[in-house]
């Protein structure tokens, strides 16, 4: 019989989105001048370019790059992108997570653009070395509903003719970018820092502004996808006027998880917080026969949305589990994605403690005993 453990984690937060606010958060922490204050004015647009300015000197992201803030998070600013970019040459979709065949979806059945589509099971990655890149690439760098992520972007050649557009949503500030090989990367706040949801991040790379400044869409585009005026870019996007309203108190809550993350060291202190959380539950994988990672190949395994499989037991006791670890408050929201194959999923990004993912194995050992003696 396996003994309940005493100790919970101190933060049972394991979502993989919304995920853990940063350790030591507290509202009282966040500036509020700019609230009440219209977004447009000259604090307002101050504290947008600042949130800009932190993203480009965490993330290296290089001169050459665009970064505007955009309505509707990840998915907002992604579909934007294809909405306003897609249609000047041939489309490759590639899909290995319900995110990605999303994108699938709006590529063939919303745009009508007949995609290339390639796509790969749960757990696996599919071949990139097939893709075309004489058309445009959608591809997403880390498939939080699976676990799988591009280990690199070699694939990507520097010489390609189509655009690259990367959903990097849970991939940012845990994995690295070549921005060389990027020429579109988008994703939220509320994935690997914790921010809050509602708000997306557009990258453009200079090849993407000169598509978008020589290409006009067969399609009409809607206010809040427009980043174009009279064939120009327009640049205030990517300086902090956002294009239509944003909550500064999200923003703020962006900007201290920026602070805290500069504070921190940067990215290599992000990614290496990450790669110890990752480790810490991979150990504990690695010595239990009844769980497996979806992801079989370590090369391409998340270090942020860690999904792992039971394969003895049955969907109902996978669930019985969740429940179980949710009512004694060890962990909540880790619950394999509706889409995925039943499992956990557990979110060990940069804003989770490494001990509060050794304190959850010791929960999961009981859960698993009690649910499997039941």
């Amino acid at each position: 019989m396996t003994a309940k453990p005493t100790a919970l984690p101190a933060r049972p937060h394991f979502s993989s989105g919304p995920c853990a606010k940063r350790p030591g958060w507290s509202p009282h922490n966040l500036a509020i001048d700019s609230l009440g204050r219209s977004h447009r004015s000259k604090l307002g647009k101050a504290r947008l370019k600042h949130a800009i300015d932190l993203t480009r000197k965490l993330l290296g992201i290089p001169d050459t790059h665009r970064i505007g803030i955009v309505p509707a998070s990840d998915t907002g600013a992604y579909e934007l992108a294809m909405w306003t970019m897609l249609g000047a040459r041939p489309v490759t979709a590639i899909a290995w997570e319900s995110f990605g065949e999303g994108w699938v979806t709006d590529a063939a059945k919303q745009l009508k653009l007949n995609p290339t589509i390639i796509t790969a099971p749960y757990g696996e990655l599919p071949d990139l070395a097939a893709v075309d890149f004489s058309t445009d690439v959608l591809f997403t760098a880390n498939g939080t509903t699976s676990g799988v992520r591009v280990p690199n972007y070699d694939w990507v050649p520097a010489d390609r003719e189509g655009l690259t557009f990367a959903d990097a949503t849970s991939a940012v500030f845990a994995q690295d970018v070549d921005w060389d090989k990027v020429d579109v990367l988008t994703y939220s706040w509320q994935k690997v820092l914790g921010g809050e949801g509602g708000h997306g991040m557009l990258i453009l790379g200079p090849r993407a502004v000169e598509r978008l400044e020589s290409y006009t869409p067969a399609w009409p585009l809607p206010k809040i996808f427009r980043l174009v005026s009279k064939g120009k870019l327009t640049e205030g996007i990517f300086v902090g006027e956002t294009i239509n309203t944003p909550s500064m108190l999200a923003v703020e809550d962006y900007i201290d998880a920026l602070e805290w993350a500069d504070g921190l060291g940067g990215l290599d202190a992000l990614k290496a917080r990450a790669n110890a959380n990752a480790a810490a539950l991979d150990a504990w994988v690695q010595s239990r026969p009844w769980v497996e990672h979806l992801a079989k190949d370590a090369a391409s395994r998340s270090n942020t949305s860690v999904c792992l499989v039971l394969p003895g037991l049955a969907e109902e006791q996978v669930k019985a589990i969740v429940s179980l670890l949710e009512k004694e408050k060890a962990a909540y929201d880790i619950g394999a994605y509706r889409d995925a194959p039943a499992g956990l999923r557990i979110w060990c990004g940069a804003t989770v403690d490494t001990a509060d993912v050794t304190a959850l194995t010791h929960w999961l050992d009981w859960a698993h005993a009690e649910v499997t003696a039941a």
